[in-house]
């Protein structure tokens, strides 16, 4: 009775239809005739077909003519020596039964008075579901009493899925992002929403700077922003920082040689990083010490060496090489 574990509720056993037992003549009459076994029928049909006109649970029913012909046929078959007793005392609408008796919820009913309590279906031919003494047909037991799917908010009439402290038809638990049903690997909670592993990492877990991919374990926190360890690396030349230090330009991490390459501070001269004092001549950038004469090696002065090529000469070297 009632909801059991996650299936569907087990129904009360189905009921039956028990014919009433041919009366027994008092004695001393005679054995029962012919007459008085089609009587006892017709008085089963009378009470039957007066159950039926009166309804289910309609209180103490008015007396009406077949309680009048009832109450007669009744006297006669008294007359002829028979005496047709009850089966029992209907628990809808109080009057006795004659024919055939219906036993169920530990009461006995007219077969057309066993009816569902919400819709008022009769219930004598299969089985049904009780609550509180009640009996329910099965579509109207579920509508009240089961269990509601936090998806379809539809009652669940077999297995139950319980998690986020809600009830779910199995099939409808599934990942609120890709919709795919949950396997042996379980789900993660975001928000009381459930995902699967996959997409809650997609959506929720932040992503490196380098790769885009989910960070979930180690990782590196620069340039406002998480890396995987592998991901930070130079942009130009992908080796580490072994150093621990790099430089910035635009929000990605560069080694010294490649970031001054990028700004154009790279010494014409060695091929170096200029950070410290800078000479800058013919659009190109030079370590002091770097800023020679091509032929003679001496340093050269602004405005007293000459361009010829991409290379730079002193005065005297100039005239004596080109002129």
């Amino acid at each position: 009775r009632g909801w059991r574990g996650l299936g569907l509720s087990t129904p009360s056993s189905a009921i039956s239809s028990i014919p009433v037992p041919v009366p027994k003549p008092q004695l001393p009459s005679p054995p029962p005739t012919e007459a008085a076994r089609q009587l006892d029928e017709l008085l089963a049909d009378l009470g039957h077909m007066q159950s039926k006109l009166l309804g289910q649970g309609a209180g103490v029913p008015v007396e009406s003519p077949l309680d009048n012909m009832l109450g007669s046929l009744t006297r006669d078959l008294q007359e002829l020596g028979i005496t047709a007793a009850p089966a029992g005392v209907c628990a809808a609408c109080r009057k006795p039964i004659a024919g055939k008796v219906l036993t169920a919820l530990g009461k006995t009913w007219h077969p057309e008075h066993f009816t569902c309590a919400r819709c008022g279906r009769e219930l004598d031919k299969g089985p049904f579901f009780e609550q509180g003494g009640q009996a329910f047909c099965e579509d109207d037991y579920h509508q009240a009493f089961s269990p509601r799917c936090a998806y379809c908010a539809g009652p669940i009439r077999e297995k139950v899925l319980t998690a986020l402290e809600q009830t779910w038809h199995p099939e409808h638990f599934f990942c609120a992002h890709c919709g795919k049903v949950f396997g042996d690997e379980g789900f993660l909670e975001r928000n009381g929403k459930p995902y699967c592993h996959q997409d809650f990492l997609a959506v929720f877990a932040p992503k490196c700077q380098g790769c885009e991919r989910p960070v979930t374990d180690n990782y590196i926190t620069a340039l406002e922003g998480v890396w995987h360890l592998e991901c930070f690396v130079c942009t130009e030349c992908l080796t580490g920082f072994t150093s621990g230090s790099f430089f910035e330009l635009e929000g990605r991490p560069y080694c010294e040689l490649h970031f001054h390459q990028r700004q154009g501070t790279i010494c014409h001269g060695c091929g170096r990083p200029v950070t410290g004092r800078c000479i800058t001549a013919a659009g190109r950038r030079y370590h002091p010490e770097h800023f020679v004469c091509t032929y003679c090696l001496g340093r050269l002065h602004k405005g007293t060496f000459h361009e010829r090529g991409d290379k730079m000469y002193c005065q005297p070297c100039h005239d004596k090489l080109f002129v």
